[in-house]
């Protein structure tokens, strides 16, 4: 017996992917809705083999549906998610309206399964932020050995995580840059992302950070440890899919690199390639498309007493949202919402 599933938000690029996802791991559903706003209504998508035509968000009844992913922003997360709620289907948000709500698990299944019987409280989950999502991944498991004292991250983030709108601007600035009659200037971002890196992920704070770096402060300490401290500095790069990031950590006890080698090769959704040679690590180029969190460069830190170094690559739209999304329903599935 499987459930009836909802996808808001399914015009978009992690809406979309969210359809892939529950196709290709085969989620038990027994019946599923494309939802999107009034003006994209009618349009096609894509679910396996079959093509969905979308519904009106505004006008749709959750009455009887058990799970809906959500792949909209904060603004029509605020709008539509507590009626959904109340209606008894489970809201699984991507957006960052619920993430810091004490009634609201934030969950990385991987690292926290434990949280999804918080649900209830208010019958919403949240996804965390693309880039804390995949540095979870590879710091829960270190943590558990070695106890994490301190991590200082910094992010090489691609466009695709700004939207369809990042990922057009850096094609169409990429070829104007070859055609001298072309000009494109900056809109979805502050400058220029084609050939060039943009230090500046959402907006300010008032102590310097921008918010996406304090993102990743919060969310680490609320799905792993609040004692642990990050500190965070968030860069746009000219990449179509995929995030990187550069982690060093701070342990309170010895780890040696072999064993956190070992480690996170049999940590479950990381994909340990750490050969030191010419292209012994992964880029984020070659995990498009992929389910892992990839993990090169792991090195001992020889500036502090117990300090380690690593490289970490995911497909921000599928690790990072829509893949997260998914096991988070079937986390649910399994421990909560059991059926048959």
């Amino acid at each position: 017996m499987g459930y009836r599933i909802a996808v808001v938000g399914a015009t978009g690029n992690v809406g979309r992917e969210m359809l892939n996802i529950l196709a290709e791991r085969q989620f038990p559903v027994d019946e599923i809705v494309a939802l999107a706003s009034r003006r994209s209504q009618g349009t096609e998508v894509s679910y396996g083999d079959k093509t969905l035509k979308c519904k009106d968000l505004d006008t749709f009844d959750f009455t009887g549906w058990d799970i809906a992913l959500f792949a909209v922003g904060s603004d029509a997360t605020k709008k539509y998610a507590p009626s959904a709620a109340k209606a008894g289907c489970v809201v699984i948000d991507n957006s960052s309206l619920y993430r810091y709500d004490s009634e609201v698990p934030l969950i990385v299944p991987e690292v926290n399964p434990q949280a999804i019987h918080g649900y209830s409280k208010k019958n919403i989950i949240a996804n965390p932020n693309c880039s804390t999502a995949q540095m979870v991944v590879a710091l829960k498991p270190l943590h558990d050995r070695a106890t994490i004292k301190r991590v200082v991250v910094s992010t090489y983030q691609s466009v695709s995580g700004a939207g369809k709108e990042g990922a057009d601007e850096l094609w169409d600035q990429t070829k104007s840059i070859y055609n001298p009659t072309s000009d494109v200037p900056p809109n979805k971002f502050t400058k220029q992302i084609a050939f060039n890196v943009i230090p500046h992920i959402d907006v300010f704070m008032e102590d310097g950070s921008t918010k996406e770096e304090w993102k990743m402060v919060v969310e680490t300490k609320k799905i792993i440890d609040p004692k642990i401290k990050v500190t965070a500095t968030c860069v746009r790069v000219p990449v179509f899919v995929g995030h990187s990031e550069a982690i060093n950590i701070e342990f309170e006890d010895h780890l040696d690199e072999d064993e956190a080698r070992d480690i996170l090769r049999e940590a479950p959704g990381v994909m340990v390639i750490d050969k030191r040679e010419d292209g012994g690590y992964v880029t984020p180029i070659e995990c498009v498309g992929d389910f892992a969190t990839f993990i090169s460069r792991i090195r001992q830190d020889s500036t502090l007493d117990n300090g380690l170094n690593l490289w970490c690559v995911s497909d921000n739209l599928r690790k990072g949202a829509a893949l997260n999304a998914v096991q988070i329903a079937e986390l649910l599935g399994r421990e909560c919402l059991k059926k048959g």
